[in-house]
C-alpha cells in the first residue's frame, strides 16, 4: 500500500512544479508533468481497486506524519485505504487523467496553460486527500481544498465578469454548507471524544436514541442533529436542492473543468461522505428520511429544469444535479452500495457527455446554444458516437437479463432499493425517481436530436458567422464573452465546416465510452450483491439487498418503460414535428417560464438574502464606518490636529518677548501643579 503515497502526492508535486514554473517552465513541460503525474496515479489506483474485487481485503492505514496533539484531541495525518476509498481513487484519477489529456487539445490556444494545469492537479490532490482521510479534520482539509481549487478553476478566465461572479457564487454557497459541516464535526467530537473515523463508526450504533442534545433551545436526538449538520455540508458540495444554485453558473469555467468538477469529483464528495459515515446515519433514521426527501426532491427539480434549457452545458449540469439526487435517496433508504455504484457509473458517462459537449462546442466555434446546431452526426462522427454511448448510458438503455449500458444497472438498482425499502418516503422516492428518469430520457434525447439530427441551423449563430468571416477575436472572446458587430445573422455558412476535434480530445472520449458501455455490466454484481467486496467500509443491509431482488417484475421494468416514453416524446417533438416544442411552450405559458427560469431560485435568494445583505452593508458602511468610526476616529483625530495647528500657528509670532512670556506662564503652571 506504499503506492498510495505516490497516488496522493504525485498530483500535488506536479501542481507545485507547474504552478511555480509557470511560463518559465513553458506550456508543454507543464502539461507533460501534470498529465504524466495523473496517469501515474491512475495506473497505480486500478490494481488497488481490482484487488478489492476479490473480496474480503482488509483496510490499510498508511501514516504520513504526526499532526495534532491538543488536550483530548490527538490525531495523525494518515491515508486510509479500503474498498470505498478504492472506488473513489479509480473514479478520481481516471477522470482527472483523461481531463488533463483532453485539455491538451481544448486549451491549446490559451496563453495561461501552466496555471490551468496546475489548478487541475491541485484540485485532484485535494479530492484525493478527502477520500483517503482517516479522521474528520483531514476530511475537512480536503473538503476545503476542493472548494478553493474549484473557485480557481471556475474563475480561470478572470477577465470575464461572468466567470468571476460564478466563482464567487460557488465559493460563498459552499461556505454555507461547510458551516453546517463544521458544526457537525464539532458536535461529533463533543459526543464521541475523537475525530478518528473508525472509532466514531464503531461507537455510532450504540448511540441510536441513547441521548439528546440541546440545540436552538430544544432537546433533540443527538445522532439526528449530528447527521443533519453533516448532511448540510453534503448539500452544499453536492448541489442539492436549496444549495444548488452555484452549479449551473459554474459552467462559466472551461469545459474540462465542468467534466472534472461536475462529473466525478467535487459534486460526489457529499455522497462519499454520507456513505463513509453510513453507520452514523443508520443510527439516525429521521436524518435518513430527510436525506431521502432532499435527494428525491433534487432529482425531480433539476430534471424539470433540464427539459427547458438551450445551453448544451447547462442541460448536462442540471442532469448532474438530478443524478446526484438519485445517489442521495439511494443512501437515504440504506442502499449505500447502490449509491456508490451510481456514483461510479455516473463518473464515466457524465464525464463523457461533458467532454463530448466540449468537442461539439469546439467544432461549432464555441457556440453553446443547441438551437444553432443540427445535422452534426456526419460532420463529427466520432464525437457523435461517443455522445451516443453517454446518452444510452444515462438513460439506462438495456435488455433485461442480457446486457445494459452503465446507467441501466445503477439506476435500476436505486429504484428497486427505494421500492423495496418498505418505507413511505422510500416508495415516494421510487415514483419521483421513475418520473425523473422519464424526464432524463427526454432531455438527453432532446440534446442528441437538436445537436446531431435535423437541418443545419448555423446561419443564425454569431459565433459561426464570426468564423466564416474570419474576424479577429481574443481568447476570452472565444469562450463566450464576445460581441460580433457588422455580421448579418442570415449570411451564408457555406464557408464554414464543423471539424472533428484533435486526437488528444478524442482519445479520452473513446476510453470513457468503454466505461459508459461496460462499467455497469462488469461491476454491478460486486457493488450490489457482495458484502465481502465492501468488507465493512459502508453499512451493508443484507435484508434490503434480498428485498431488491424480490420486487415485482413491473418495478424492474419501470425504468426501461419510462426511458422509452421519454425517447418517444423527444423523437416526436424534435424529429417528427418540430413545431411541437414552441406550441407546447406557448400553451403551458407560466409553467414553461417557471421551469426555464430555474424555479426562480436565484431571484428568490436575491430578494431574501442578497438585497437585505447589501442594504445592511450600506448601513454599516455609511452609518457605522463613515458616520461613527471614521468621524470620531481617524477623521476626528485629523480634525483636532488641524485645528490645534491653526491655534498654535497664532502664537508663532517670532517675537522674543512673546516666547519669554509663554515660558514664564508654563513655569508658573508647573510650579502651581507641584505645590497643590
Amino acid at each position: 500500500m506504499s503506492s498510495i503515497l505516490i497516488i496522493v502526492f504525485a498530483p500535488l508535486l506536479a501542481a507545485i512544479v507547474a504552478g511555480l514554473g509557470n511560463r518559465a517552465l513553458g506550456s508543454f513541460a507543464a502539461k507533460l508533468v501534470t498529465t504524466g503525474a495523473l496517469f501515474l496515479s491512475c495506473a497505480l489506483s486500478w490494481p488497488i481497486f481490482l484487488g478489492y474485487l476479490g473480496g474480503d481485503v482488509p483496510a490499510a492505514v498508511v501514516p504520513v506524519l504526526n499532526w495534532v496533539q491538543s488536550g483530548d484531541m490527538t490525531f495523525d495525518w494518515a491515508l486510509r485505504v479500503d474498498a470505498l476509498t478504492a472506488v473513489m481513487l479509480v473514479v478520481i484519477t481516471t477522470v482527472s487523467a483523461l481531463v488533463h489529456l483532453y485539455s491538451w487539445g481544448y486549451m491549446d490556444e490559451d496563453p495561461d496553460q501552466p496555471r490551468f494545469f496546475a489548478y487541475l492537479s491541485l484540485f485532484t490532490f485535494a479530492m484525493l486527500m478527502l477520500v483517503t482521510a482517516d479522521n474528520l479534520v483531514q476530511m475537512f482539509f480536503g473538503w476545503e481544498g476542493v472548494g478553493l481549487a474549484s473557485y480557481l478553476l471556475i474563475g480561470f478566465w478572470f477577465k470575464k465578469p461572468s466567470a468571476n461572479a460564478a466563482a464567487i457564487k460557488a465559493f460563498v454557497v459552499n461556505r454555507v454548507g461547510d458551516f453546517g459541516f463544521m458544526l457537525g464535526i464539532f458536535g461529533t467530537f463533543l459526543v464521541f471524544g475523537t475525530v478518528s473515523i473508525p472509532e466514531i463508526l464503531a461507537a455510532a450504533p450504540a448511540m441510536e436514541g441513547a441521548s439528546t442534545i440541546g440545540f436552538l433551545g430544544m432537546r433533540l436526538d443527538t445522532m439526528t442533529i449530528l447527521c443533519l449538520l453533516l448532511f448540510i455540508g453534503a448539500m452544499g458540495k453536492s448541489a442539492q436542492l436549496g444549495l444548488h444554485i452555484w452549479l449551473p453558473d459554474a459552467m462559466e469555467g472551461p469545459t474540462p473543468v465542468s467534466a472534472l468538477i461536475h462529473a466525478a469529483t467535487m459534486v460526489t464528495a457529499g455522497v462519499f461522505m454520507v456513505c463513509r459515515l453510513s453507520p452514523m446515519f443508520e443510527a439516525a433514521p429521521d436524518a435518513l428520511t430527510f436525506v431521502t426527501f432532499i435527494g428525491a426532491a433534487t432529482c425531480l427539480f433539476a430534471a424539470t429544469i433540464g427539459t427547458t434549457q438551450w445551453d448544451i452545458k447547462r442541460v448536462i449540469a442540471y442532469s448532474t444535479c438530478s443524478q446526484l439526487g438519485y445517489m442521495f435517496f439511494a443512501a437515504g433508504v440504506g442502499a449505500y452500495g447502490a449509491a456508490m455504484f451510481h456514483l461510479f457509473t455516473h463518473a464515466f458517462f457524465k464525464a463523457l457527455l461533458f467532454l463530448g459537449a466540449g468537442s461539439v462546442i469546439h467544432a461549432m466555434h464555441h457556440e453553446q446554444d443547441m438551437r444553432y446546431y443540427g445535422a452534426l452526426r456526419k460532420q463529427i462522427p466520432l464525437t457523435f458516437w461517443a455522445m451516443m454511448a453517454g446518452t444510452l448510458a444515462i438513460t439506462g438503455v438495456g435488455v433485461l437479463g442480457v446486457f445494459g449500458f452503465a446507467g441501466f444497472y445503477s439506476k435500476d438498482a436505486i429504484l428497486e432499493a427505494a421500492f423495496a425499502s418498505g418505507t413511505e418516503m422510500g416508495r415516494t422516492a421510487f415514483w419521483v425517481g421513475a418520473f425523473a428518469a422519464l424526464l432524463t430520457s427526454f432531455y438527453s434525447w432532446r440534446l442528441m436530436f437538436l445537436t446531431f439530427w435535423g437541418k443545419p441551423r448555423w446561419a443564425d449563430s454569431e459565433h459561426i458567422q464570426h468564423a466564416v468571416h474570419g474576424e479577429h477575436e481574443t481568447p476570452d472572446e472565444e469562450h463566450g464573452d464576445s460581441t460580433h458587430a457588422n455580421v448579418h445573422p442570415h449570411e451564408g455558412t457555406a464557408g464554414y465546416h464543423p471539424h472533428e476535434s484533435p486526437w488528444t480530445m478524442l482519445v479520452p472520449l473513446g476510453l470513457l465510452s468503454i466505461g459508459a458501455v461496460f462499467a455497469g455490466f462488469v461491476f454491478h454484481h460486486a457493488f450490489i450483491d457482495e458484502a465481502a467486496f465492501w468488507n465493512g467500509s459502508i453499512a451493508y443491509n443484507e435484508g434490503l439487498i434480498h428485498a431488491m431482488h424480490e420486487v415485482p417484475l413491473w418495478v424492474k421494468l419501470t425504468a426501461t418503460i419510462v426511458m422509452l416514453i421519454g425517447l418517444a416524446i423527444a423523437w416526436l417533438a424534435y424529429i417528427r414535428d418540430t413545431s411541437i416544442p414552441e406550441k407546447t411552450a406557448t400553451q403551458l405559458g407560466p409553467v414553461y417560464r417557471f421551469l426555464y427560469n430555474k424555479w426562480y431560485f436565484d431571484e428568490l435568494y436575491r430578494l431574501v438574502f442578497i438585497v437585505p445583505a447589501l442594504w445592511l452593508g450600506r448601513v454599516f458602511w455609511k452609518g457605522g464606518d463613515e458616520g461613527i468610526i471614521d468621524r470620531f476616529g481617524p477623521n476626528g483625530a485629523a480634525w483636532v490636529v488641524e485645528k490645534g495647528a491653526v491655534a498654535a500657528k497664532r502664537v508663532q509670532s517670532g517675537l522674543l518677548t512673546s516666547y519669554a512670556l509663554i515660558m514664564l506662564l508654563g513655569l508658573v503652571a508647573a510650579v502651581t501643579w507641584v505645590l497643590f
